[in-house]
């Protein structure tokens, strides 16, 4: 029996990405931190992959340590976009905090490239595995990444949803992995670059398609309303889900045959950071939830830990025609993110319901 697999995805990027202070100052205070990360993650056999923006990569005090991170073969490297920081960026994208997919596509494509050349050059690495700053991603990507020799994202979340802000509705997606369609990122077809999601669902679990529906309504207010009525979202995030509930979500991935995929920020690492860790006591107790969550998945799961390319290529060699289980085909009744002029939709009452 193949062991569970364990992911983690940590967006490596500048303190406070949040706030447009933050945004202009891009200090990297919080790479010091990351060789207690990956401490911790040797402890229990995990492979963290990094995923780097553009001041990471290129500030020598941070660069060196993902450098040195990256020679110890413990973990791997890879890319993480935010228009406002990699050149050729424009004022506008540092003010509004823009995503990648609102990008131009001949933009989007040379801050990849010159991204990607960076990561290369500064760290040592050609990154092979991808993850769009804000959950940014789109169709357009795909091609891009691909001619880049990447061969996995992990941008998709299947209970993301900023439409308000201009950002990704990811509603309808599998949580499955699965090769990426050049039409709706949301659905498997025949990109080479393989889909590995984060790991989302809701408590109560609901069937994909009431799943699709309840990631399309707007979060304000609806998810508020439903969560008064006991159904709730649960992320494999420790500043978004509670103890409780991460362990919870682990056991039921692994008892569904499903990669665990942990995502969470570098800056979460360093107090005033986030939004979410204020203080070292904060800092301290995330630490302890991550400890606690590595013990209870290599012990009690038996998972073991991989880098995203590395799960990619046992992936590819089981999968060498991709699929999927019927239980996690993508809902279709959800307007793709670019649909087609005139494409017919069937009805759906809860889609409806929705903000524009």
């Amino acid at each position: 029996m193949t062991a569970p697999t364990f992911l983690i995805g940590v967006d490596t990027e500048a303190d406070d990405q949040w706030t447009l202070e933050g945004r202009t100052a891009l200090t990297v205070r919080n790479a010091e931190r990351l060789p207690r990360l990956q401490a911790l993650c040797d402890r229990f056999g995990m492979r963290p992959s990094y995923l780097v923006t553009w001041e990471m990569a290129t500030r020598p005090s941070s660069a060196s340590i993902l450098r040195e991170l990256a020679q110890g073969g413990r973990c791997e490297i890879g890319t993480h976009l935010h228009p406002w920081s990699s050149p050729p960026f424009r004022p506008e994208d540092r003010a509004t905090g823009t995503y990648p997919h609102q990008l131009p596509r001949e933009l989007l494509e040379r801050q990849l490239t010159e991204l990607t050349q960076a990561i290369e050059t500064n760290v040592g690495v050609r990154p092979v595995s991808y993850r769009a700053g804000r959950h940014g991603f789109d169709e357009k990507t795909v091609p891009i990444l691909e001619a880049l020799g990447y061969v996995v994202d992990s941008s998709v979340d299947p209970l993301y949803n900023e439409r308000r802000k201009g950002g990704a509705v990811f509603a309808g997606a599998p949580l499955v992995p699965y090769r990426l369609d050049y039409a709706d990122v949301r659905r498997p077809g025949a990109a080479r670059l393989l889909e590995i999601p984060v790991s989302a669902d809701t408590t109560p679990g609901l069937p994909k398609a009431l799943e699709a529906a309840y990631a399309s309504l707007r979060p304000i207010p609806w998810r508020g309303y439903f969560k008064r009525l006991g159904l709730r979202p649960r992320w494999l995030r420790p500043s978004y889900t509670g103890l409780a509930d991460t362990v919870a979500l682990a056991t039921s991935l692994v008892a569904r045959g499903l990669p665990l995929n942990l995502l969470f920020h570098s800056s979460e690492l360093l107090p005033g950071g986030s939004p979410y860790n204020k203080d070292e006591a904060a800092v301290d107790r995330f630490f302890e939830a991550l400890e606690k969550l590595f013990a209870h998945a290599t012990g009690t799961l038996g998972a073991r830990g991989q880098t995203y390319a590395e799960y990619a290529a046992a992936w590819t060699a089981a999968h060498p025609t991709g699929g999927l289980g019927a239980e996690e085909r993508p809902f279709r009744d959800v307007a793709p993110m670019g649909p087609a002029p005139g494409s017919p939709r069937r009805r759906n009452p809860m889609v409806e319901a929705r903000a524009s």
